[in-house]
């Protein structure tokens, strides 16, 4: 049971994405293609953001579903899929880096590589200033400017971010990814704020606008 005393099924009416993996646990036709077409382009574009590796954030994706898919029998639902998916997820991408002895660090696609999983986080945190070819450049170029702040975030940061931002997840939903407190999450979510801002000094704020501060509180 859950830590708020829902059951499987009530847990379940509430989240369609049990109900489908759910399916995939009793071997439903169809029921897995699914659940990896509802999941594919979230799972590469998070896995990227850590890797900075295309080909490697498709294997490490493919591993995710691996995982699922060997798990399903045992498959008890105690709070949102997704949470569950994104700790696998998160897991494998941090056993990887520290595998290659590297620190993880989180690439942002900029405007014009967005692709099908739409805009990288960084674009999340730009203010829109219009869609004149100078205010389309002076967006790509902020963003640009984002990434590199981003990047000398902490590890931990970085990923309190990606999930927040790209994935809009809410303090409670990130503190299970990550394995922290609520609390914790919204001191990392803080902390990276604040850093952005002063990695960004004179370069954002120029037209008087500052950076979102919209962290998803808990639901």
């Amino acid at each position: 049971m859950s830590a708020t005393g829902e059951t499987s099924a009530q847990l379940a009416l509430r989240d369609p994405d049990i109900r489908l993996m759910l399916q995939v646990r009793g071997d439903e036709p169809g029921a897995f293609e699914e659940l990896v077409e509802r999941y594919q382009h979230r799972l590469v574009g998070v896995m990227n953001h850590l890797v900075r590796n295309n080909e490697e954030a498709e294997d490490l994706a493919q591993e995710v579903f691996l995982r699922v898919y060997r798990a399903r029998k045992k498959y008890r639902p105690r709070s949102k899929f997704s949470t569950w998916v994104f700790t696998i997820a998160n897991n494998l991408a941090l056993n990887s880096l520290r595998a290659k002895h590297r620190k993880p660090v989180v690439p942002l696609l900029s405007p014009r590589d967005s692709g099908p999983m739409g805009a990288g986080p960084q674009e999340q945190m730009v203010p829109d200033p219009g869609t004149g070819p100078v205010q389309k450049v002076q967006k790509i170029e902020l963003a640009d400017r984002i990434r590199e702040a981003l990047d000398g975030l902490s590890e931990r940061q970085k990923m309190a971010v990606v999930l927040n931002k790209f994935e809009d997840m809410n303090y409670a939903d990130i503190a299970e990814v990550m394995g922290l407190t609520t609390k914790a999450v919204k001191s990392l979510l803080s902390r990276a704020r604040m850093n952005l801002r002063v990695a960004l000094t004179g370069y954002v704020h120029m037209d008087g606008q500052s950076i979102p501060a919209d962290d998803k509180e808990e639901e």
